[in-house]
């Protein structure tokens, strides 16, 4: 059976056809996010460290919805604009996890939605 799984407040928008995870099989897909605030377009982005914070704390929200957290991630990949800023993502990626981290890719693409610099989607595992 597959479930949808939106974070508490997050309203559906007809203009993004968007779910925010979906769990299945004992695993948890979710979308790839990036650093908005709350419902809005707006994103938080003075530096790469804090869009990489937003974008997480984003993630955290749908964890938090499936009764999860970030070291329930299994599988991680992120998006960024520049591989120049691998370092930085990484050092604010890494201190979410209490544990091991997850395993992941980097993947450097051309551009990103709303004009982010960064976006990270996840598979985690239900308990």
């Amino acid at each position: 059976m597959k479930r949808s799984i939106r974070p508490a407040g997050a309203q559906p928008n007809p203009a993004f056809p968007f779910t925010h995870a979906v769990e299945v099989n004992g695993f948890v897909f979710i979308s790839a996010q990036v650093a908005n605030v709350g419902n809005t377009s707006i994103l938080r982005n003075a530096s790469i460290a804090e869009e990489t914070k937003q974008v997480m704390e984003n993630m955290g929200e749908i964890l938090k919805a499936a009764d999860l957290d970030h070291d329930d991630l299994v599988k991680c990949t992120i998006y960024v604009t520049s591989l120049q800023y691998y370092a930085e993502v990484s050092r604010v990626y890494m201190s979410y996890f209490k544990g091991d981290v997850p395993a992941r890719e980097t993947v450097a693409v051309k551009e990103l939605p709303l004009g982010a610099k960064v976006e990270i989607s996840g598979i985690a595992m239900t308990r």
